[in-house]
């Protein structure tokens, strides 16, 4: 059975059924803004994107004198190593000649060693031998 408010049409229908309804919502017409506000809104729009875009350059013209000062000082910081580099390749060329100067002396302590070690055998060999020397005269001795 058709209701009043079918009969009316549809757009006509969902006002009246709104209208019975307090839980639906309404919509309104949407107007267009005055000329006026329009032009107002835009200068609006264009001074905020203007100001944003403003402060994203800036954001990123620091990021770059940022990036700028950090290779600046990553530069000296090289510099430096490298200096210490070269300081350190300096003092090992001079240790290397000392030593180098010092060699023949090293060689002769080595010799010196090994000769001071065979005298220690001998002097060991002698020891012992004077030992059986004395027990063989004692022998000797108490006949």
């Amino acid at each position: 059975m058709p209701t009043a408010a079918a009969a009316e049409g549809p757009l006509e229908a969902r006002v009246q059924v709104a209208k019975q309804d307090p839980a639906v919502e309404t919509a309104e017409e949407a107007k267009e803004p005055a000329e006026a506000d329009i032009n107002e809104l835009c200068k609006d729009m264009f001074n905020k994107m203007a100001t944003y875009l403003t402060g994203e350059l800036t954001a990123t013209s620091e990021d770059y004198k940022l990036l700028e000062n950090m290779n600046k000082l990553t530069s000296l910081k090289y510099l430096e190593m490298k200096d210490i580099a070269v300081n350190i390749s300096r003092n090992l060329k001079d240790l290397n000649q000392k030593y180098a100067g010092l060699q023949p002396y090293l060689e002769q302590i080595n010799l010196i060693e090994e000769q001071v070690a065979a005298l220690e055998q001998a002097a060991y060999k002698l020891d012992a031998y004077s030992k059986k020397l004395e027990a063989k005269y004692k022998k000797l001795e108490k006949r």
